[in-house]
């Protein structure tokens, strides 16, 4: 998966954008005979989404410094409700433990990536009891290439495998990462977020 990746992102011929524009022909009707990483970068893009892949953890935290600097967020509240991902925070001078209305932006796990829609499920693992519309509309989503699958029901599977002592509640999807600006049906209801998903290699 790593070779796509680096083909995807790491390439700038000619070749590489002709593919490009030839695999993305509508962002609500995905070739389903794309590989599922592919499929999920696509979706995930066209959703307004900002994608960054990493091949190792010291990726990551540049990735995440450079996020910080980028929106000067360095000496704001921070949010995280992941004591995992607390050192990334730590590692920048940063508490986790801003309060929902204030903090600047969230950093939050999720359960799996969703290739056929480019969206990003979580449950009350990541989100506690909060809906996604009360928490911060700045995300930094930490995930791992491991986490993708095809579809939201390989996902609902994946979390009830998983978890055989309880399922989590709150189980929802985040599906658009920017504001519409004009009135479309399709976002009826739906609460976009500013999404930075930093994606770690781990297959």
């Amino acid at each position: 998966m790593s070779s796509l990746f680096r083909k995807f992102f790491g390439t700038s011929s000619d070749e590489a954008k002709d593919d490009k524009q030839e695999d993305v022909k509508s962002p609500y009707a995905p070739d389903i005979s794309t590989p599922v990483d592919e499929q999920f970068t696509m979706q995930f893009i066209n959703n307004g989404g900002k994608f960054i892949y990493c091949e190792n953890l010291k990726e990551v935290s540049d990735n995440f410094e450079n996020i910080l600097a980028e929106n000067d967020w360095y000496e704001k509240e921070a949010l995280c409700f992941d004591q995992r991902l607390f050192k990334f925070l730590e590692e920048n001078k940063l508490s986790p433990h801003g309060t929902i209305d204030k903090a600047s932006f969230l950093l939050i796990g999720c359960e799996n990536l969703i290739a056929s829609e480019g969206s990003i499920l979580f449950s009350s693992n990541q989100l506690k009891h909060y809906k996604p519309d009360e928490l911060p509309t700045n995300m930094i989503v930490f995930a791992t290439t491991s986490q993708l699958v095809a579809e939201k029901g390989d996902g609902m599977t994946r979390i009830k495998n998983a978890r055989q002592d309880g399922y989590p509640t709150n189980i929802t999807t985040i599906k658009y990462f920017e504001e519409v600006k004009e009135k479309d049906f399709l976002h009826y209801g739906s609460c976009h977020k500013n999404l930075y998903l930093l994606l770690l290699e781990d297959l």
